[in-house]
């Protein structure tokens, strides 16, 4: 595995970066500043809102593009390259079923703000450690921005509870399983794959010098742009089965571990 040519490094937050707690590493920050001066570009591709990752990655966001709510919107240096709002036809359907499911707690996800509805109530605290910035409303006609994404939660299990639920609005809507407890929907060409496409066009960087690290579905499209695609040990089994290679756990700095021989590499 030779990582001397290695130009852009991709990778999602949430159980992949971030550990349990939702904490960046410090040796990720000090592996940052020697990326840097090999001129190696990083970008954070999370579902998360823009205003979040910049929040996790406050002192390096001058020097890192973000592709955020999994790849709706991309920003470098406060340049946007790209928005792909969700086209609000259909939304109204898909309201009407989260309404008639009290488990389901959607965020209603748009570049400032994520708005939970009402009868989230109980569940803000944890809605809000992902969408920091919110309102909360109770129907979707009160937002007037543009919407990026929804974010559907469940305290279970997203893939056996909310997925059956929407699986017939995949002909309108990408949709998503995020994570164990999360399912997102957004415009059908807002994923992680065609951001990463964009940026690789834009700097004229090929998938042989393109290095990918994901845990989860929403990550399968980019992890094929990468020929080193990187798997997390704690990784959904799609994610493994389309990834070329495999990494420690998030909790066991499996991000930094292959960034450590990226570095060796260059020297």
């Amino acid at each position: 595995m030779d990582l001397s040519k290695i130009k852009l490094i991709v990778s999602d937050m949430d159980g992949t970066l971030l550990n349990s707690n939702h904490e960046v590493s410090n040796l990720f920050f000090k592996q940052f500043e020697d990326l840097k001066k090999h001129n190696i570009m990083f970008v954070a591709a999370s579902g998360r809102p823009y205003y979040s990752i910049i929040d996790k990655l406050s002192t390096i966001k001058n020097d890192i593009i973000v592709v955020a709510e999994n790849g709706g919107l991309v920003i470098n240096k406060n340049q946007q390259l790209l928005s792909t709002p969700i086209n609000k036809t259909n939304l109204y359907k898909l309201e009407k079923i989260i309404d008639d499911n009290n488990h389901i707690h959607p965020v209603f996800c748009t570049k400032s703000k994520g708005y939970f509805k009402s009868n989230s109530f109980g569940y803000i605290s944890v809605l809000s450690e992902y969408y920091p910035t919110f309102k909360v409303i109770d129907s979707v006609n009160e937002i007037e921005e543009d919407i990026m994404k929804v974010a559907l939660y469940h305290s279970e299990d997203s893939e056996k509870f909310i997925y059956p639920l929407v699986k017939s609005f995949e002909k309108d809507f990408l949709i998503k399983i995020s994570g164990k407890n999360w399912l997102d929907i957004s415009d059908t060409l807002a994923n992680k794959g065609h951001a990463l496409k964009l940026l690789q066009d834009t700097f004229n960087i090929s998938e042989k010098e393109t290095m990918v690290f994901g845990d989860y579905n929403n990550d399968l499209e980019m992890l094929k742009l990468a020929e080193f695609s990187f798997a997390m040990e704690n990784a959904h089994d799609n994610v493994k089965q389309t990834a070329n290679y495999s990494t420690k756990s998030n909790n066991d700095f499996g991000v930094e571990h292959i960034i450590g021989k990226l570095l060796k590499a260059k020297l």
